[in-house]
């Protein structure tokens, strides 16, 4: 009977390890690029099932019948979506998105005038479009956002060995100022954070001084003119005269959210602040995440994304192609540009923005784009990893 016994235990350790193997074998074939990154993303997307499924306890009562379940399974969706396109994406060779960014740019462009015309308005901010027969809308910003960067990395690449001139620099600033312009008309901070994504990537490019410092007053210019003739200017002003009186609602809830988290939190499911927070679920999730699980479980997001900032700009130093290290930069400075925004609103650094934590608040576009974003990036990561296995 001894014996029968430690031959079961043999064959059920056995099996653990088997299954184990195939497990790596599986994740090494199909979890290709940086694994860094990928557990990264895996971590925030259970935190996000986690606390989005506690802030909107209130939203349920108001919206949804009493059932939380409800937007969780709507959050869940979409993001199981997202990390599916984010892998399909990242099985893609990166130097293909070089000759597609031109065409999402020029489509981007009537999209974000659309909205403009036509464009669904949620919480007093006119930035999304329907789509018809869907019930659902999406953020044209977030596209051109993502346009925006593919191309410009594509032109800095192609002039990492020419000379500079006023001529060639012109298109960029063409480029960007347009962008910002047609997006601050609806969304003053999205156009700010795209407008800095962008210099920093001209400056990782080794544009020279003299058109970086073109390239400032040519982005805001058009980017103050998009906030006089846009919907946002009154609310921009207001959100700035709250700030320095420290009269904003919804920081000050924000801020009683932290206090109450504490060291170590209230716990998951136990905020008080969701029942006060509008946003809780969404621009000011992070203070809620500070209130459940305190100040460690605060510094722990914040790791998280400043690994995924790291990990994402060392493809410089990894590729040997200018395009894809231009690329993979800048389009994690534009997620890590947003992450820090968010956070830094709900510790009171900055004024209230309207900008969601990437892949942790409840939001369909931006889950997506995000993760498409994410899968360019472990595009680049892939290709560098094969090519150096191949030598």
């Amino acid at each position: 009977m001894e014996n029968e016994n430690v031959a079961s235990t043999q064959i059920s350790a056995l099996t653990m390890a088997d299954r184990w193997q195939n497990a790596k074998e599986w994740m090494r074939q199909n979890l290709k690029g940086d694994i860094v990154i990928w557990i990264v993303v895996g971590l925030l997307s259970l935190v996000s099932m986690l606390i989005v499924y506690s802030a909107t306890g209130t939203l349920a009562y108001q919206r949804g019948g009493g059932y939380p379940e409800t937007f969780l399974l709507k959050h869940a969706f979409f993001t199981f979506l997202g990390l599916l396109l984010m892998w399909a994406v990242h099985r893609i060779n990166y130097t293909r998105f070089s000759r597609l960014s031109r065409v999402a740019l020029l489509i981007s462009i009537p999209l974000l005038i659309l909205v403009k015309v036509a464009g669904v308005t949620v919480n007093g901010a006119t930035r999304w479009l329907a789509i018809p027969g869907t019930g659902l809308t999406f953020q044209p910003s977030d596209f051109a956002r993502l346009a925006l960067i593919a191309n410009l990395a594509a032109m800095l690449a192609k002039r990492q060995r020419v000379q500079y001139d006023w001529q060639i620099f012109n298109k960029m600033i063409l480029w960007v100022g347009i962008i910002c312009f047609l997006i601050a008309l609806t969304s003053t901070s999205t156009a700010v954070l795209l407008g800095l994504s962008c210099f920093l990537m001209l400056y990782i490019g080794r544009v020279p001084g003299k058109y970086l410092f073109a390239m400032i007053l040519a982005v805001g210019l058009t980017g103050a003119l998009g906030l006089v003739l846009g919907e946002r200017l009154g609310t921009a002003k207001g959100r700035i005269e709250r700030f320095r009186s420290r009269d904003e609602y919804q920081a000050k809830q924000g801020f009683i959210a932290i206090a109450n988290g504490g060291t170590f939190g209230q716990g998951l499911g136990n905020s008080h602040q969701r029942n006060y927070l509008t946003q809780a679920y969404s621009d000011f999730i992070y203070a809620i995440i500070v209130e459940e699980y305190g100040l460690i479980g605060g510094i722990f997001v914040l790791i998280l994304y400043t690994v995924l900032l790291i990990r994402g700009i060392q493809n410089i130093n990894l590729t040997n192609r200018a395009f894809g290290g231009l690329l993979s930069a800048g389009l994690t400075l534009s997620i890590g540009l947003q992450a820090f925004t968010n956070m830094a609103v709900a510790v009171g650094l900055f004024p209230v923005t309207g900008q969601p934590l990437p892949l942790l608040s409840m939001g369909g576009t931006s889950i997506i784009f995000t993760c498409i974003a994410l899968g360019i990036i472990l595009s680049v990561s892939r290709g560098e990893i094969e090519e150096k296995d191949s030598l």
